[in-house]
């Protein structure tokens, strides 16, 4: 009977998890005044347990951040043009600035901003490299040793130029107090503009996910007799249409319970949010939506605490908005709703608990604007 009725329990709690309603949202403007906002991430720089956010804005020349809960503003760096990407490992963060589309135009500075005593107070800038299109920064443990390091994803070759931006696109890393590039792969061509870290073996070491013109490629470290290795997999073709207008733009991965899934944005810049589904050696590829205008960023999250993730996916062009897709079980299929309708144009979005109460919130940023959608 004890069996029994553990099982029953176990059906009911199924059952109340598969019917939780969707989580609802209450937008907070943060900043408004923002000009050229392109990435924000979060990051407790003061270290009183709360998520910061920064605000990371490539028409100006000032990194910044917002202190939590009350929202003030502080300035991580100054002097800074055209900035780009930044990731916070630690106690420092590391900055790509001096950016352009066109390669002999961007020098593709990394630099290293460290703190003083005082975090709400201008943080130290160091350069340690300049690699052209350095686009995308993003912290991954390669090894499984808890120790991270920050790669960063150019985004054409240093030969390329418009419209089709032939050529080899590097992808390298750096080890935190050495700074040394080390190379991991210069094998995908034309623009690479997503880049997503996932352990994708659940081996406890971190594989790095890549959207570009040839597709989604997967790259996983492996150090065998002494030597580095690098294998590069590919995931998905993308879209089929010819190039340049073919293949991947952003990607995240997701779960519907133990299931996981690819959500991507296809093409560059494109109006097309994806899903791709493990097939046994295959991932099946399925447009959710051909409405987005200029789409720029894509993120998956457990909203509701069904088990089951949504998509996040935002847009630049008009009408400006940021969808949720939710996947109804029993009509087999995603099922979108806004988020913010005209309020958000959104080059990027973050999934960070941002009030402390144990639920995901959503962190976006515009052109001129920076907000957040409390999750109630």
């Amino acid at each position: 009977m004890r069996g029994v009725r553990g099982l029953l329990l176990g059906l009911a709690l199924l059952a109340c998890l598969q019917a939780a309603p969707p989580a609802t949202f209450v937008a907070h403007t943060i900043a408004s005044d923002l000009k050229g906002g392109y990435q924000v991430i979060a990051a407790d720089l003061n270290h009183d347990g709360r998520m910061d956010l920064i605000a990371l804005a490539s028409g100006q020349s000032e990194l910044v951040w917002y202190e939590n809960p009350g929202w003030q503003r502080h300035v991580l760096a100054a002097g800074q043009s055209r900035m780009i990407n930044c990731v916070a490992i630690g106690n420092q963060i590391v900055l790509a600035s001096a950016f352009s589309n066109q390669a002999k135009e961007s020098a593709g500075i990394v630099s290293v901003l460290r703190p003083g005593s005082d975090p709400r107070e201008p943080w130290t800038v160091t350069e340690i490299d300049r690699l052209p299109t350095s686009h995308r920064l993003r912290a991954a443990d390669i090894d499984g040793s808890g120790r991270v390091v920050v790669v960063n994803a150019a985004l054409t070759g240093a030969e390329a130029s418009a419209p089709d931006y032939r050529g080899q696109t590097p992808l390298v890393y750096y080890v935190p107090g050495e700074w040394k590039r080390r190379v991991i792969s210069n094998e995908n061509t034309g623009v690479v503009h997503g880049v997503w870290i996932t352990d994708w073996d659940g081996s406890g070491r971190d594989s790095i996910l890549t959207a570009s013109f040839t597709g989604i490629h997967l790259f996983r470290y492996q150090f065998q007799y002494q030597a580095e290795k690098w294998t590069r997999t590919q995931i998905a073709a993308g879209d089929a249409a010819p190039w340049p207008k073919s293949g991947s733009s952003d990607i995240a991965v997701g779960h519907l319970g133990k299931a996981r899934f690819l959500a991507a944005i296809e093409p560059w810049h494109g109006n097309e949010v994806t899903v791709y589904t493990e097939r046994g050696k295959e991932w099946a590829r399925e447009v959710i939506d051909r409405s987005l205008v200029d789409g720029h960023t894509v993120q998956t999250a457990d909203f509701s605490g069904d088990g089951n993730d949504e998509i996040v996916a935002g847009f630049r062009g008009e009408p400006h908005s940021v969808y949720l897709y939710r996947y109804d079980a029993a009509a087999k299929q995603w099922v979108k709703r806004v988020l913010d309708d005209g309020g958000m144009g959104a080059a990027a979005c973050t999934v960070v608990d941002l009030n402390e109460d144990g639920k995901r919130d959503i962190a976006c940023i515009d052109g001129t604007r920076l907000k957040w959608y409390e999750n109630r």
